[in-house]
């Protein structure tokens, strides 16, 4: 049983269907990758999604060695350190989304928050905008699309055709090997010990249900705007 309802064995389930909705969307053309940017302190210098087919599903092939001697002391220590994940999504429909209660962002957003342990969301270029002017930030249209991707491919909660770059923090699990604080049933301060098998790092376990939700919640949104609007050829203007 593990932890009931906050394990992230009922998370089976979404990877399940979000399978079924790969397939169906790389049908249209749209891909999407998932892949680890930061365990703990060890950040991915050269981020590469290509480079994530490695054991942590980092992004930077060349931190393998350091993560695998920081993952031995934390095994070793009881201990447990967070992560930062990052989704791809490539060649998504332009369109989906509606503009106020259902934005494609909000509802991604919405999704990567119910994995267990995320703290925080983010999309677009969001490490970068606090500090850039609006002529900076703004992705300006051209005849062949946007100049820039600072949005991270949604525009008003609605997709625009870009890449959708989305991020997002697992904290460093609780349930750890060593000791910590609590109460008892009455009331009292006491230590207390975890027993059991935890993971160092839960992010990493977080990768593919992220995909299986950003997958699930793309194609909400394209059979939403096919009911609403039909089959609409989406050729940029200016092309012919």
């Amino acid at each position: 049983r593990g932890g009931g309802r906050s394990s992230a064995r009922e998370t089976s389930m979404r990877v399940a269907a979000g399978a079924i909705a790969k397939k169906y969307l790389e049908g249209l053309g749209v891909t999407t990758t998932g892949y680890v940017t930061q365990i703990g302190t060890i950040k991915a210098e050269n981020i590469n999604p290509k480079h994530s087919n490695n054991k942590y599903f980092f992004a930077d092939s060349s931190k393998l060695d350091e993560l695998d001697l920081m993952f031995s002391s934390l095994i070793e220590e009881g201990n447990s350190v967070g992560a930062k994940i990052g989704v791809s999504i490539e060649n998504c429909p332009v369109g989906l989304g509606a503009p106020v209660f259902d934005k494609l962002d909000a509802d991604l957003a919405k999704a990567m928050m119910s994995i267990n342990a995320v703290k925080s969301v983010s999309i677009g270029n969001t490490d970068n905008l606090l500090e850039l002017k609006g002529s900076e930030a703004r992705d300006e249209i051209r005849s062949d699309g946007f100049a820039s991707n600072n949005a991270g491919g949604i525009l008003g909660g609605i997709s625009n055709g870009d890449v959708i770059n989305i991020n997002f923090i697992i904290k460093p699990t609780s349930s750890i090997k060593s000791k910590g604080k609590t109460v008892n049933t009455k009331g009292k301060e006491v230590d207390i010990e975890v027993t059991g098998r935890h993971d160092p790092c839960v992010g990493i376990r977080a990768v593919p249900i992220a995909e299986a939700m950003a997958n699930l919640v793309i194609m909400d949104h394209f059979l939403r705007n096919r009911a609403q609007c039909g089959e609409i050829n989406q050729k940029l203007p200016f092309t012919e």
